[in-house]
């Protein structure tokens, strides 16, 4: 049964509740996103199509502001093969071709509240790319629990690397830039012009820029990745946070917001924004079939 995120916060959080609504809403239109355009994926599109498609369907329900724009990776690129350069990172005109894994990644901001999903697909059946989806799920748990006992940042993601060793994968979120799993994610002012950079939201970046800064001076970073900068414990606020799995040019993630409070009720410490999300539903089908 889903749990509300209201249901979730203790008194001493309450007055939390209507901003996380906010963030939990757009992140299900994100998501809302990522299925309808899945199910219009055909062989012959590219990814600067799909990357489109996502665009196109979020601006008709009223997104004017990014993160960043939506991303589309096809075949090997879903485990970015070869990614040496940050610009690998965006669209191209590879085609999917039957038999292909995808990945559609996107950040809309709606109405002030940030979202950055990933949605992982195949076109057809593929028992390798249903294993990986599958075995994602423990990572979620991992880093559930881990972030409730407030373990360092660098530490968790140590472990989700060896969870991924044990696995057979390989860790394909070190390619990202930092190497980082997650990131946080807050509030952006609503303004009438939205400009965009290299892909990112400009005010949003400079939101990023500026936790950098403030984390910097007390000792965390807003960047959650293998390095000491992250070596402290997480810090309150929600995270997006994208463990991805990679194996033989196959790809698969999730990412979703992570909710960190100053809770000392472990129950209340962490909880993930959403439990009625795709890849969760997809889990407990699995169980129950």
């Amino acid at each position: 049964m889903t749990t509300s995120v209201d249901d979730r916060l203790s008194a001493r959080h309450a007055g939390r509740a209507p901003e996380l609504r906010g963030f939990r809403e757009v992140q299900r239109l994100a998501y809302a996103c990522a299925e309808a355009v899945a199910a219009q994926l055909r062989p012959g599109l590219s990814e600067r199509e799909a990357a489109r498609m996502q665009r196109e369907w979020l601006r008709e329900r009223g997104v004017r502001d990014w993160f960043h724009l939506p991303f589309a990776w096809f075949g090997d690129r879903t485990a970015f093969t070869d990614f040496r350069f940050p610009l690998q990172f965006f669209p191209t005109n590879r085609k999917l071709e039957p038999g292909m894994p995808f990945i559609l990644d996107m950040a809309p901001i709606l109405n002030g509240h940030t979202a950055d999903i990933g949605y992982s697909g195949c076109l057809g059946p593929s028992p390798l790319h249903d294993r990986l989806l599958a075995d994602l799920e423990a990572h979620r748990e991992l880093i559930l629990r881990e972030v409730r006992e407030r373990r360092p940042l660098r530490e968790i993601y140590e472990d989700v690397e060896r969870l991924m060793a044990r696995q057979g994968y390989t860790n394909r979120h070190r390619a990202y830039p930092f190497g980082v799993i997650a990131h946080k994610v807050d509030r952006v002012k609503q303004r009438r012009w939205a400009p965009t950079a290299f892909g990112f939201g400009t005010r949003s970046l400079r939101g990023l820029a500026s936790d950098a800064l403030h984390g910097h001076r007390e000792g965390w970073s807003p960047l959650w990745s293998p390095y000491r900068f992250s070596d402290h414990p997480p810090q309150p606020g929600l995270w997006a946070v994208e463990p991805h799995l990679g194996f033989r040019g196959v790809g698969a993630k999730f990412e979703e917001i992570l909710v960190v409070t100053d809770s000392k009720d472990p129950e209340e410490s962490a909880f993930w924004l959403d439990d009625d999300l795709p890849h969760v539903r997809r889990w407990a089908e699995e169980k129950t079939a």
